[in-house]
């Protein structure tokens, strides 16, 4: 299994990132990912948020994504400002829809606009990213 790699990009910005299996089983270890990201940098307060939002956004992409790996990521651009994404090799952004009580997919965007502060997903020259942000007290 690929380990997590942590690095500071040159803006300053710390960050957390892995590669993973396009597989269900992957939301595990992108929940692992941001609970140990948000611990060591004293925002245990938005771990279950985060939790819940990567493991959407996994879902996500384990279904729409057209590669055998994804990547996610977590940064920090203020002391309590993080970002969640998911990057994959889809070119169709995701759109967010009500789906009828008969359906039984399709609110994971809705659950992750629902706990993220703000939300969106970037084109990529190779795919997609989408991402979610929390924010924590500090933040306002």
């Amino acid at each position: 299994m690929p380990q997590p790699t942590t690095r500071v990009r040159s803006t300053g910005c710390p960050g957390y990132s892995e590669t993973l299996p396009r597989e269900p089983g992957s939301a595990v270890t992108a929940r692992r990912l941001v609970r140990v990201a948000c611990a060591a940098w004293g925002l245990e307060e938005l771990a279950e948020d985060g939790a819940l939002i990567v493991s959407e956004l996994v879902a996500n992409a384990v279904q729409h994504a057209r590669s055998s790996h994804i990547r996610v990521t977590i940064s920090r651009f203020e002391a309590a400002r993080v970002r969640i994404g998911v990057v994959d090799r889809s070119k169709g952004l995701p759109e967010l829809r009500e789906p009828g009580s008969e359906h039984e997919s399709g609110r994971g965007l809705a659950l992750v606009e629902g706990v993220a502060r703000d939300w969106g997903a970037d084109l990529l020259p190779w795919g997609e990213r989408v991402w979610a942000e929390l924010h924590g007290k500090e933040c306002g």
